[in-house]
């Protein structure tokens, strides 16, 4: 039933886009983030379904919608630019079959987040795109945290609907998007149109809100820890009386301590003691590759080419003996091991230019939503612009801060935040053009008036 429900889901969207294009869009969102066609066994593995809404996207856009009012903004120029290194470094991979396997995935990835701002044109379809990748998102979260909930979960051990361990699945990088959902939740249950704002809505928005806090408990992932951390600074800026919100904040820590379970205070505390963590130990030892490997190829060396690492290095193994504690160390030899770090996986496989692109396509989105927040912040009639440049705007330092310690450099929820940040971006540049020559005629008729009232 599972199956069939999704299957016809999917072909219910195709249907629907007929008669309204842009609701290709929306599929392609839910089908990139939930992976349905992996969810199924039967019905939706049967049709490319991923790659059919992919090209109707592309299709009903040029069939159908208006090209007046596209923008082409500076981060999709850096993201067009990064799509063409990508593909140069491809041709000098050091591993030439695992770097074309990654890159059939990620081209697609931006490609589409170049493309989906042409697409939202109008509040509306910023908001409907922005709540799909939320509810898509939200219905991962929601299962994981119910598991949790109910007493299942652990590191490693907490399913969810598949179980490939990539994309989205993968514990930690559910957990930084789980975090950084948050903001933009809150913005639907304050601003939202779509499902107006009333007591349904915010019951529904705290619970998905508190299933995203279960998710670094039940996955027992570290970066949960961190991000939960940033996203508490972040909202240190916005909220009206900061103290009240400490003090909340550190009361229901107080509240929720006692019903974490011991196996992540454990895990937790590796966080302060790397040093004892092979985990830890490894990373720090492949940023260290990673590095000097930059330094011998500074174009980079193609996707996964970490694959060519081999390091060596020492682990203290603490034993207890009576009362005495015992410190010996251990020589490990490791090889082939992921970058666990977006900023080194981009320097390995992209080189310093990549870096640059990189960095630059992130800076430049917290200084747009930063310009954003400023300029509309309490002006009339515009409740809504300043707090959802906010949201994207911490949703997306949330996301980088997870990124500082796993792969994620080119995951696709992430390229969707910054790509709905594009679209936030060129939609209110058309409102401010738009408004300004009305802006200019008020200016005129007051400079005027007092030259009336003397004569």
């Amino acid at each position: 039933m599972l199956d069939l429900a999704l299957f016809l889901f999917v072909m219910a969207l195709f249907a629907l886009g007929l008669r309204r294009p842009f609701v290709w869009v929306l599929a392609y969102l839910y089908i990139d983030i939930l992976a349905p066609q992996k969810i199924g066994w039967t019905l939706t593995p049967l049709l490319p379904i991923s790659l059919i809404a992919f090209v109707l996207a592309f299709v009903g856009w040029a069939v159908t919608d208006t090209k007046s009012q596209i923008r082409f903004t500076l981060r999709q120029g850096i993201m067009v630019v990064f799509l063409g290194w990508c593909f140069l470094t491809l041709q000098w991979a050091d591993f030439p079959v695992e770097a074309a396997t990654k890159w059939e995935w990620v081209w697609r990835a931006l490609v589409f987040a170049i493309f989906l701002p042409f697409t939202l044109i109008t509040r509306l379809r910023i908001e409907i795109a922005t709540l799909v990748v939320t509810l898509t998102a939200g219905a991962i979260i929601i299962s994981a945290g119910l598991k949790t909930a109910l007493g299942g979960g652990g590191y490693g051990s907490l399913y969810f609907f598949v179980n490939d361990n990539s994309n989205i699945y993968e514990s930690s990088t559910l957990v930084t998007v789980a975090i950084a959902l948050i903001p933009i939740i809150w913005w639907f249950m304050n601003h939202g149109r779509i499902f107006p704002p009333d007591w349904r809505v915010r019951l529904f928005g705290w619970a998905l809100i508190f299933a995203c806090l279960l998710i670094p408990v039940g996955t027992e992932a570290r970066t949960g820890l961190l991000c939960i951390g940033v996203l508490a600074l972040l909202l240190l800026r916005d909220v009206k009386r900061r103290m009240a919100f400490i003090i909340g904040g550190a009361a229901l820590v107080l509240v929720a301590a006692p019903f974490l379970p011991q196996s992540y205070y454990e895990r937790m505390g590796l966080i302060a003691g790397h040093e004892e963590d092979q985990s830890a130990s490894t990373r720090l030892a492949v940023w260290g590759w990673t590095y000097e490997y930059a330094l011998e190829n500074p174009l980079g060396g193609g996707f996964d080419s970490y694959r060519g690492n081999e390091f060596a290095y020492r682990l203290p193994q603490v034993r207890e003996e009576g009362s005495s504690t015992m410190v010996e160390y251990k020589d490990v030899v490791d090889r082939a091991r992921a970058f666990h770090s977006s900023v080194f996986e981009v320097l390995g496989e992209q080189g310093w230019p990549g870096l640059f692109l990189w960095l630059w396509l992130h800076a430049s989105g917290l200084w747009q939503m930063e310009k954003i927040r400023r300029r509309w912040r309490g002006r009339e009639g515009a409740s809504w612009q300043s707090p959802l440049a906010s949201a994207l705007q911490m949703a997306q330092v949330i996301a980088l801060v997870g990124s500082l310690f796993q792969g994620i450099a080119y995951q696709p929820v992430v390229l969707l935040i910054i790509s709905l940040q594009c679209g936030l971006w060129a939609y209110l540049n058309r409102c401010d053009d738009a408004a300004a020559p009305r802006r200019s005629r008020r200016r005129a008729a007051q400079r005027s008036e007092p030259q009336r009232a003397t004569s």
